[in-house]
């Protein structure tokens, strides 16, 4: 039964998965499993990273996560695997339902992304972030 519960949880996000994977290659990163997740980082990946709309130090995307360097993955390893989760029990509905929700808190006036719940799930538990 194990078996075939990591089959439903890998292959419900598998397009998120496969899109980061394919990321990855385009940016030349290095890639690495940690626990049945790929980690990809490189400068090519934290130059973007950097770059977008709310930058981050990591960012996951199916069971991939892109961290800026090999660091960052370590010290955001608690948030984003919150995220593996979420991608796990939400598939393909997980995107659209997280920028929905973003969207909707802006137009709200508030932070689509520390007030995102997906966000404030994976904030709880990361010890990391709660000691700033």
């Amino acid at each position: 039964m194990h078996t075939v519960r990591r089959l439903v949880f890998y292959s419900w996000p598998l397009p998120y998965t496969l899109t980061g994977i394919a990321i990855g290659l385009l940016l030349c990163g290095r890639f690495r499993n940690v626990d049945g997740v790929i980690e990809i980082h490189g400068p090519v990946v934290a130059n973007v990273l950097r770059r977008l709309y709310v930058p981050a130090m990591a960012m996951t995307l199916g069971h991939v996560v892109f961290g800026q360097s090999e660091e960052a993955l370590e010290l955001t390893r608690e948030h984003e695997r919150v995220h593996v989760r979420q991608y796990e029990r939400w598939g393909l509905l997980f995107v659209p339902t997280y920028l929905s929700l973003s969207i909707l808190l802006y137009l709200r006036g508030r932070d689509g992304y520390r007030e995102n719940p997906f966000e404030v799930e994976a904030y709880a538990i990361d010890r990391t972030w709660q000691r700033r």
